[in-house]
């Protein structure tokens, strides 16, 4: 079976399982404000980031939302650039 992919104009996130963890890791995650720290893995890179949830965890869902709403936005301005750019 293949890895999970969320998108809207590019990758979201995309989701792995472990044996006792689920990673999450927003493609442009490091280009995301992430006050409730959710992100607590990949930090060292550039572009991704990821959370990391032990089993029995659960993730403070309004700042998830908060993180793809954000990673919708980041995707969709990036969209909109491109078409301006091609229009000119």
């Amino acid at each position: 079976m293949g890895t999970p992919v969320w998108s809207h104009d590019g990758i979201i996130c995309t989701g792995e399982t472990y044996k006792k963890v689920v990673k999450l890791t927003f493609a442009k995650g490091a280009s995301l404000k992430d006050p409730a720290r959710l992100f607590n893995s990949s930090l060292e890179g550039n572009v991704r980031r990821a959370i990391d949830i032990p089993a029995g965890e659960e993730v403070d869902a309004s700042a998830f939302k908060a993180l793809v709403r954000q990673a919708v936005a980041l995707n969709s301005s990036g969209k909109s650039k491109s078409k301006k750019k091609a229009k000119s």
